[in-house]
C-alpha cells in the first residue's frame, strides 16, 4: 500500500489571546513522489471561533474535521467537550477507528491534540506541532516562543520555514489561520 506523508502543522497561542495556527502544503507520496505543494490544511471552523489543522490521509482527516465540527455544534462550542466527545467516538466506532491522522484544534481558551488512540492532549506549552516535520517545527516554535516576544503568526511562519529546510515532506507553501 502506498503511504501518503501529508504535512507539518503547528500551532501558537500568546498569553495575550493572540493564536495562529498553520501548516505546510506538501503531500508526498511514498517515499518520493510530491504529489501536491499547495494542499491547505488549516481552517476555521465554528463560526470562525475553533482553528483546526490536521496532519496523516487527507481524506481521513477532512473526515474528522466534518465530524469535530458536528461535535462543536451538538456541545454550544465547548471546545474540550467536543474534542473529548470525538476522540471517544474516534476510538470506538469500527469504521472511523481506521481514519489515520492527527488534529490540532483551538480557540481563545484551549490549544489541544486529538488523536486516533482516543486522546486529547492539552500540550505543557502553547505551542504544539505535528506531522512528518512536526518536531523540526516544533522545536523552532518553542524556540521562538521562548526567546522572542514575535507574535504568534511570526513564529508560526517562522517554524514552518525551518522546518521545510530541514524535513523533506515539508514545503514552504505555508498557509496560517488566526482567531
Amino acid at each position: 500500500m502506498v503511504q501518503f506523508h501529508a504535512t507539518t502543522i503547528v500551532a501558537v497561542k500568546r498569553p495575550n489571546g493572540d493564536i495562529c495556527i498553520g501548516g505546510d502544503g506538501q503531500v508526498t507520496m511514498g517515499e518520493s513522489t510530491i504529489m501536491k505543494n499547495g494542499a491547505k490544511k488549516v481552517k476555521k471552523i465554528y463560526k470562525d471561533k475553533v482553528l483546526t489543522g490536521f496532519a496523516g490521509s487527507v481524506a481521513d482527516a477532512f473526515s474528522l474535521t466534518d465530524k469535530f465540527e458536528n461535535k462543536l455544534q451538538e456541545h454550544g462550542g465547548n471546545l474540550k467537550r467536543a474534542a473529548v466527545d470525538l476522540a471517544q467516538f474516534w476510538r470506538n466506532d469500527k469504521a472511523v477507528r481506521s481514519l489515520e491522522a492527527l488534529m490540532i484544534v483551538c480557540d481563545a481558551n484551549d490549544l489541544l491534540v486529538i488523536s486516533g488512540n482516543g486522546e486529547v492532549i492539552v500540550p505543557d506549552k502553547d505551542v504544539v506541532a505535528i506531522g512528518s516535520g512536526g518536531n523540526f517545527a516544533y522545536s523552532a516554535a518553542t524556540a521562538l516562543f521562548e526567546n522572542t516576544d514575535l507574535d504568534a503568526e511570526s513564529i508560526v511562519r517562522k517554524s514552518l520555514e525551518i522546518a521545510s529546510n530541514i524535513c523533506v515532506y515539508t514545503n514552504n507553501n505555508i498557509s496560517v489561520e488566526k482567531l
